[in-house]
């Protein structure tokens, strides 16, 4: 999409000026005008800056060039090379027919276009005016013609002034951002000022002082719009300077004069009612005056003025010219000569051999000569008058280079091809209408017409352009309906091919379980449109489009909470609401059993007669919630019943009794407690009986009273070895640290002996610091005297006599060793000594080993030799059977 070739474009002509575009150019899509944003519409913005400022106003004439822009930015019909029919894109080297239609072009096409065009080899009987005049090479779109010297050479920007423009995203492609700068139409002197843009450049903008058609009124108007009509009466005279222009101020010269009169003709004969630009006009009769001879009458029809002088006054001759004849007056017919005419015939060769003859000389020559036929391959003699044509037939190819000439007898100046080129054109679509020619041919003068689904919005492109085309984008409302329950809801979407977008609204059906279905719509969908073809089939175009019918709600997928068989407090689970169903969950069943004490151990299970809960829950799916309804029927008519109370009575007695209810587990108050209850007395010496219900109703302090047997205590004393001497009480005794008892108090080796009170040998004791307690009764009081001389000597004599002991002692018993091994030792010893075995034995225990070994050997060995050897039999009667069945089927005899 690039300017014209090598420098500068040249100012467009008039012309050019006034040639007619095509509907595609002159029309754009509505679709994408409607889209005309972002950054096309800054491209646009950038690009009518300049001239908008200054008209002030958009004007329309730009609608061409908005045309032009949205197609160059891929907003419109995609531009494609009208020679190779593929994609301009914006990468792509590019030239545009500046000086006619504007169409685009790859630059290597175009430039491949021009060579074939201006390179065509001249014919034979081309002149050489043709063949300069071929030199030029036309537009492939409006068949504008272009010098030879103006082939494209380079890659050039719309305007021309950049070569090889780089790309830039913030520019229109192909544009080099520039004022444009070319000279406007019309040789206004006034210069384009739009950025670089494609397409022609729109009319002045510049304000300018102009006068009227008529020139009675003078306005300042844009330089396009300078000439204009007043719209008062022209009033210039007309060229018959009788009246003036009655018409509204206008354009060119003035109509004919239109004003109705009598005028008479030319020669004043007739008179007529006729407008005043016709006022001079010729009768139809003969006139009637003499010529200047006076012996004539004027031949010439209605004239004015006088009738002239007689033709045959003056010099006068024989017809062939030869002899004069002085002083014959014009009423006399002059004689012939009597010689031969010699007047050049027709043929411009040889002449009239007649004798001077009133008239015309014969037409056809008749002498024979010697003639050479058109292409020189047959010589003959024949009339001058007559043409000589061999049937030889001419075998030159014609101007076309395809088709011979074929004509009988050719000059060599062959005919131009009169055969219709019918090759097939880059669009696979029609065939050359021209005639047959050299070279490539035009691109395909056809226009398809692009709509949208409804044929409100079209577009018009090159034939063979229309398979890379998109329908345009209708901005109408889809004409079906939808036939969903959203009809009325759903926002209408635009006219579109195919199937109508699925409606995004919830299905908000209502569910036999209560719950709305959530799903996306899945109501009836419409029949759709047909998809874009721009050659529709015979089978699509009969095709019956139906609607599709809308898809039952899928099942209820809404969470619930569903409660196990029990009950039981948060075990509550999630489910979807069509595959609710209770459970069993891990906890007992805990339900209160018949004894109205204790609860069910059992795990979690269904009782008999227990209504279902699942309806408060919500109802799922019909076919679902049947199976389920009978499975819970099912479950409930099997239903187990909780476990029954074998335990025992273990309710708390009252009064408080440690016995338990002898009845088994009940709900009533127990019975009172009869069992007969033993209380020792507190000294220990006597047990009493009484009733359980008796006892346990009577006080602490009467049953302490009734508890004492009444005699002595006789129990111990906690720090000496004496009984209590007290009457039997509960407690503690009250002698235990004033025992009156008396006691023998000895030294250390018992020589020395006392009668001590019991309470004195116990202070004795804690002022020496040993506890009474740990004194062992038979020691109670030894240790307490202080020995003397005497016990000390006592002492000696004695360890002497139980050393001389110990050592008689051990001579005596000198077994006590042994007896100090474990019984479990000797056991084992003597099990030892019992299984030992004589040499025999083991001799036989070793040879009966060996023999079963043997055996067992023996044994496997000839498993496996019968083994194998009866696989070789068994494989043998199975080849006999199967001889055997072949025999028969071969012996029965078949029919077909």
């Amino acid at each position: 999409m690039a300017a014209a070739a090598g420098s500068r474009p040249p100012p467009i002509p008039d012309p050019a000026s006034q040639l007619i575009f095509s509907d595609s150019d002159a029309s754009g899509s509505d679709g994408d005008g409607d889209e005309a944003a972002g950054h096309g519409a800054v491209l646009e913005d950038s690009i009518f800056a300049a001239y908008l400022q200054i008209s002030g106003r958009a004007s329309a004439d730009l609608s061409k060039i908005r045309s032009f822009l949205a197609s160059a930015a891929g907003r419109g019909p995609l531009v494609s090379c009208l020679i190779c029919l593929e994609r301009v894109r914006p990468g792509d080297p590019a030239w545009s027919c500046a000086s006619g239609c504007h169409a685009l072009f790859h630059l290597i096409c175009i430039q491949s276009w021009a060579q074939q065009s201006s390179h065509r080899p001249p014919s034979v009987t081309s002149p050489a005016s043709a063949a300069a005049a071929s030199s030029d090479w036309p537009c492939p779109k409006c068949r504008l013609p272009y010098p030879r010297t103006q082939v494209p050479r380079s890659y050039l920007c719309f305007c021309g002034k950049v070569e090889d423009p780089p790309p830039d995203p913030w520019i229109l492609p192909h544009s080099c951002g520039e004022v444009c700068d070319r000279p406007l139409r019309g040789q206004c002197g006034h210069r384009c000022l739009l950025l670089c843009h494609p397409g022609p450049c729109p009319p002045c903008p510049k304000l300018v002082s102009s006068r009227c058609f008529c020139g009675s009124r003078e306005d300042v108007r844009r330089c396009a719009q300078k000439l204009f009509s007043c719209n008062k009466p022209c009033s210039k005279p007309l060229p018959c300077q009788t009246h003036r222009c009655p018409e509204r101020c206008h354009e060119g010269p003035c109509p004919p004069c239109q004003v109705r009169e009598v005028y008479s003709c030319a020669c004043g004969k007739t008179k007529e009612e006729r407008e005043c630009s016709e006022r001079e006009f010729r009768c139809e009769a003969r006139c009637t005056g003499m010529l200047g001879c006076g012996k004539h009458v004027c031949d010439r029809g209605c004239h004015s003025g006088p009738c002239g002088d007689c033709p045959l006054q003056g010099r006068r001759t024989c017809p062939c010219g030869k002899k004069e004849y002085k002083g014959v007056s014009c009423d006399i017919d002059v004689p012939t000569c009597g010689s031969t005419c010699e007047k050049t015939l027709i043929c411009k060769i040889h002449r009239c051999p007649e004798r001077c003859h009133r008239g015309p000389c014969v037409e056809t020559c008749r002498m024979v000569v010697m003639k050479s036929c058109r292409c020189g391959s047959l010589k003959k003699e024949v009339p001058c008058y007559q043409d000589l044509v061999c049937e030889r037939k001419c075998q030159q190819v014609k101007d076309c280079g395809r088709h011979a000439c074929k004509r009988r007898c050719c000059d060599g100046d062959c005919p131009p091809c009169p055969e219709i080129c019918g090759r097939k054109l880059r669009c696979n679509n029609h065939k050359c209408p021209s005639p047959c020619h050299r070279g490539a041919c035009a691109p395909c003068p056809l226009m398809v017409s692009i709509s949208c689904s409804c044929g409100e919005t079209q577009f018009e492109v090159p034939c063979g352009t229309e398979k890379n085309q998109k329908p345009p984008r209708c901005s109408r409302p889809c004409r079906i309906s939808r036939l969903c329950r959203h009809k009325s809801e759903c926002r209408s979407h635009k006219c579109h091919y195919g199937a109508c977008p699925p409606c995004r609204l919830v299905c908000g059906d209502e569910l036999s379980c209560g719950h709305k279905c959530k799903e996306r719509c899945h109501g009836p969908v419409p029949p759709p449109n047909p998809e874009f073809t721009l050659k529709p089939t015979k089978k699509k175009l009969n095709k019956h489009l139906e609607c599709v019918p809308g898809s039952p709600c899928p099942p209820c997928k809404e969470v619930i909470w569903v409660p196990c068989f029990g009950r039981h407090i948060g075990e509550e689970r999630a489910m979807l609401c069509h595959h609710k169903s209770q459970f069993s969950c891990q906890n007992l069943c805990g339900n209160l059993l018949s004894c109205g004490n204790h609860y069910c151990t059992k795990p979690c299970h269904v009782l008999k007669n227990q209504t279902s809960t699942l309806d408060q829950y919500g109802q799922g799916d019909s076919n679902t919630e049947k199976q389920h309804q009978f499975l819970l029927n099912a479950v409930t008519k099997q239903g187990e019943p909780c476990e029954d109370c074998f335990l025992p009575c273990q309710k708390v007695r009252e009064p408080s009794c440690p016995h338990p209810c002898p009845l088994p587990c009940h709900s009533s108050e127990c019975p009172p407690c009869k069992v007969l209850v033993k209380r020792s007395c507190h000294c220990g010496t006597m047990v009493h009986a009484f009733e359980c219900i008796h006892y346990n109703s009577l006080s602490n302090e009467e049953q302490r009273r009734i508890r004492s047997c009444g005699g002595p205590c006789h129990r111990k004393l906690p720090n000496c070895p004496h009984l209590c001497s007290e009457i039997c009480h509960p407690d503690r005794c009250p002698s235990v640290d004033h025992c009156n008892k008396k006691v023998n108090v000895r030294c250390v080796c018992n020589n020395l002996k006392k009668e001590w009170l019991c309470q004195e040998v116990l202070k004795a004791y804690c002022s020496s610091g040993r506890d009474p307690k740990d004194i062992p009764k038979n020691q109670f009081g030894v240790g307490i005297l202080a020995c003397s001389t005497e016990c000390e000597n006592k002492v000696k004599v004695v360890k002497s006599e139980l050393q001389h002991r110990k050592a008689n002692e051990t001579k005596d018993h000198p077994v006590a060793e042994i007896a100090s091994v474990p019984k479990r030792r000797r056991r084992r010893e003597r099990n030892q000594e019992a299984r030992r075995a004589s040499k025999f034995q083991i001799i036989k225990s070793t040879i009966q080993r060996g023999l079963i070994i043997s055996l067992i050997f023996m044994v496997i060995i000839a498993s496996v030799y019968y083994g194998y050897k009866g696989l070789f039999l068994l494989s043998d009667w199975m080849n006999e059977m199967e001889e055997q069945r072949l025999n028969r089927r071969t012996a029965v005899p078949r029919f077909n």
